[in-house]
């Protein structure tokens, strides 16, 4: 795969694309950012494509704990449509990271070896600790105020990543098994929720009042469906009430009547679940969905690394 670097400097601004492909469970995607520099100014990062395919790895990789050969398909020609885009958009730097599905398939490590000869895409197979300080080098830290404790919830199809931050800190963090594609595969046990339970209450007992901080897919189509303004978080009353209610739909009425993504109306129940148990176990009144994720996080870490470069050679 070729990459062109191109800059435009034209008033002082200089502009590059980055890019980022995020191999999950339930869905992969490719997330192209356009990064606007002017001097004087904070830096501007400008989500300019995003390809979601729901190609649902995890299906596989919990079921029978490989990757099929129909998938493995289904994931190149996806990185060889991703490869092009890449080159399309002249990005000058991307990487590729998979997660818990990748990493536990027994062929994970093989996948990533063919696809990389097939497509040049270096996948980078990364634990849930890396998953969750990737998000966190995001503008999350822009969210989370010296004087206030967030329980920060990323809601995956395989796995949950969550963290405390108090007083602008990084308390304590944690990956567990818990994802939708597992749970609508019957594949979380009851000692897994005890296990979360258990964790959330213990790291958010010595604070008196938590707020909580969302992200995922589902988490952001649950935002869309309160029709809130961006930045208006979502109450814990109005997520007990949209847990009811989405129950009551067959899968068929909310594909049709409530107009979810196929691939969205099955797991959007289980993902609800998790997030009202978190924002219960904290004793949280209200989340905030700041609509970041593992892509959002690649293209900082992307864009810190270029600028570090440029400071040690000046």
């Amino acid at each position: 795969m070729i990459t062109i670097k191109i800059n435009y400097k034209n008033n002082l601004l200089h502009i590059d694309k980055y890019a980022a492909i995020d191999i999950g469970s339930n869905a992969i995607r490719l997330l192209i950012t356009t990064v606007i520099e002017k001097e004087g100014f904070a830096t501007q990062f400008k989500k300019t494509s995003l390809v979601r395919l729901p190609i649902r790895l995890g299906a596989d990789v919990f079921l029978e704990g490989n990757i099929t050969q129909v998938n493995y398909q289904r994931l190149l020609d996806a990185m060889q449509a991703f490869s092009l885009l890449i080159k399309t958009h002249n990005v000058v730097a991307y990487r590729a990271c998979a997660t818990s599905a990748m990493r536990e398939a027994a062929n994970g490590k093989e996948i990533v070896a063919k696809l990389k000869v097939a497509t040049g895409i270096n996948i980078q197979i990364i634990d849930g600790n890396d998953e969750a300080a990737i998000i966190a080098s995001t503008h999350l830290k822009q969210l989370i105020s010296d004087d206030k404790v967030f329980l920060y919830v990323d809601v995956g199809g395989g796995s949950t990543e969550l963290t405390v931050f108090a007083n602008g800190i990084n308390i304590a963090s944690q990956s567990f098994k818990l994802g939708t594609v597992r749970i609508i595969n019957d594949m979380v046990s009851a000692t897994i929720w005890d296990e979360i339970k258990e964790w959330v209450t213990y790291n958010t007992k010595a604070y008196s009042k938590v707020h909580v901080i969302g992200s995922g897919g589902n988490i952001n189509s649950i935002h869309s469906f309160s029709e809130k303004k961006v930045g208006q978080p979502l109450s814990y009353l109005f997520m007990s009430n949209f847990y009811e209610k989405i129950k009551k739909y067959s899968y068929n009425e909310r594909v049709f009547e409530l107009k979810m993504n196929p691939d969205r109306a099955d797991v959007i129940i289980p993902a609800t679940r998790i997030y009202l148990s978190a924002m219960k176990w904290a004793k949280a009144k209200n989340m905030y969905v700041p609509k970041i994720g593992l892509a959002d996080g690649i293209v900082k870490q992307l864009y810190n690394e270029r600028k570090s470069k440029e400071f040690k050679k000046s």
